[in-house]
């Protein structure tokens, strides 16, 4: 994984607790999920960014 995807992936999980943090805040709960599934969505991806660069390295 290239550190511009590692770190693209780290802003959007930020994001997305920024967005879960408002929503409880405020009491949005669409917001709320929304944060969580952000968050959830780039913790995924960054899974299989490290899958796939464990298989480049063999």
């Amino acid at each position: 994984m290239g550190i511009d995807d590692k770190g693209n992936l780290t802003v959007i999980h930020h994001i997305g607790a920024a967005k879960e943090g408002t929503g409880k805040m405020t009491g949005n709960e669409d917001l709320q999920r929304e944060g969580q599934r952000e968050q959830a969505q780039a913790k995924l991806q960054e899974a299989g960014e490290q899958v796939n660069d464990a298989f480049a390295k063999e």
